[in-house]
């Protein structure tokens, strides 16, 4: 078997197994790492210094840092549903928004046993043992890059890399090998064209004009890195949104013509997804929030930030009928959640 038939085959077994794009690139020096380095260096990763640490740095720079027998990288997207699929609830409740991703199981615990499949599989056809390394989200390594160089697709304005057949609702992977495969052609083309929908639609003005992020601007962010209070200017721009944002995907063409309603059934929609009501979650007790997000990516907000974004989104509603939950849970253990409780309480009043 050739090494371009054995890539043949790895990428339509990455298909059954529920990988939608597969493509292979080579472990290259990144040509957009300056553009990542001056990111860095204006200090527009927030809270997220573990992003700056210079082993880090290092790997993302070069692969072979991360696996040193690595000669090919196979990249993967794995879809989740349109977030304009599911129409909101017909009831008088005020709820909150759920960005599309973490709908259904928490996709951290969903992939690495594909990616290994994958890995057991190419291991078979060779008839021995592969270096390897997998990542999904998790690894020290520029992935849109990758993607791009894989062929799957161009980073859009919104800084989402875009497929031209689906959109940009999908999860990237990646297993870095020890084996030498054909890479494919690079995505060259940038599709975005003239548009700037992304960037008129951001709320809190988050996305630069160098395709990336003011990461502490970013709702995404907000809901889900920041581990401390949202500062106060924020908070009136962020809706009713308590776990991540899909604003600049919903608004992207690309997506309102061709990404699918129906992703992978792994991530379909949980009961109460994707738009909770806001007086139940405020009512959560860790108990309660550990049994009802086990295997979800809510987890990652852990309780109270959770909390905060709930009471957040409670006094971005302007629903009077919401004061009652929050004072009932205006002594919660939670310092981050009392704050977030006075503060919603007091936007809802009118008191500032």
């Amino acid at each position: 078997m050739t090494s371009g038939q054995l890539a043949l085959l790895l990428k339509q077994k990455a298909r059954q197994l529920g990988f939608t794009l597969a493509g292979i690139a080579l472990p290259i020096h990144p040509a957009h790492l300056d553009v990542y380095l001056n990111w860095l260096n204006a200090g527009r990763q927030a809270g997220m210094a573990y992003l700056a640490e210079p082993r880090a740095v290092e790997r993302r720079a070069d692969p072979t840092q991360i696996l040193p027998e690595c000669r090919s990288i196979l990249v993967l997207g794995t879809p989740y549903a349109n977030p304009q699929s599911m129409q909101p609830e017909e009831d008088p409740l005020p709820r909150g928004r759920v960005a599309a991703y973490a709908w259904g199981a928490d996709y951290h615990l969903v992939l690495p046993e594909r990616l290994q499949a994958l890995v057991a599989f190419l291991e078979e056809q060779v008839g021995h043992a592969i270096p390897n390394r997998w990542y999904t989200d998790t690894g020290p390594i520029l992935e849109r890059e990758l993607a791009m160089r894989a062929g799957l697709g161009w980073i859009g304005k919104n800084t989402c890399l875009i497929n031209p057949r689906l959109g940009s609702t999908f999860l990237l992977s990646e297993i870095l090998l020890g084996l030498e495969l054909p890479p494919d052609e690079p995505f060259r083309a940038d599709h975005c064209g003239t548009c700037t929908r992304c960037i008129d639609a951001c709320p809190t003005h988050c996305i630069r004009a160098d395709r990336t992020l003011e990461a502490g601007r970013c709702i995404s962010y907000l809901t889900i890195e920041n581990k401390v209070e949202i500062p106060p200017e924020l908070r009136p721009l962020m809706g009713e949104w308590i776990f991540g944002c899909d604003i600049c995907q919903m608004t992207c063409p690309w997506n309102q013509r061709f990404a699918s309603s129906q992703g992978d059934p792994a991530f379909d929609p949980r009961s109460g997804m994707p738009a909770p009501a806001l007086a139940e979650e405020l009512a959560l007790s860790p108990q309660k929030f550990n049994q009802k997000f086990k295997n979800s990516p809510l987890q990652r907000a852990k309780r109270r930030g959770y909390l905060r974004n709930i009471a957040t989104a409670c006094g971005n509603s302007g629903k009077i009928e919401l004061l009652t939950a929050l004072e009932a849970a205006q002594n919660d253990p939670e310092p981050l959640v009392r704050e977030a409780i006075r503060w919603a309480v007091g936007h809802i009043k009118g008191d500032w």
